[in-house]
């Protein structure tokens, strides 16, 4: 992934744009793409001179729910992530994906088995 122009370049842009010069014309000039020069002045004449911040957005659908998760998982140790899943979208109205879930609990160290629990005096799997 390239790295982002700098605000120097976009203000530098911006000006030239002020002075009358078109968007075609001033990223010709500076280097930069069409497109880009384009957006830039259309987002400058809406009153955003700086660009929005980029990446994604911090945090998750599930932190506001997160002592139910704990409570399910401390309730029933046996728990599956099917079993959560349905349960957050029955009782909590929370849409979420099995991968979604197991990834935001691994996050915070708690795992879930895939397989049930083997009887106690067995060491190994049967087949």
């Amino acid at each position: 992934m390239t790295r982002a122009f700098s605000d120097d370049l976009r203000s530098r842009v911006l000006t030239a744009s002020r002075g009358g010069m078109s968007a075609r014309s001033a990223a010709a000039r500076f280097g930069i793409g069409i497109s880009a020069a384009i957006a830039w002045i259309a987002s400058a004449r809406a009153g955003r001179f700086s660009p929005l911040r980029q990446g994604r957005r911090g945090g998750s659908r599930l932190d506001a729910h997160e002592d139910f998760i704990v409570g399910m998982i401390e309730e029933a140790k046996d728990i599956t992530l099917n079993e959560t899943v349905l349960r957050l979208h029955e009782e909590r109205a929370v849409p979420i994906g099995r991968s979604a879930l197991d990834v935001w609990l691994r996050k915070r160290g708690w795992t879930i088995k895939k397989r049930p629990h083997m009887h106690w005096n067995r060491s190994v799997p049967i087949s």
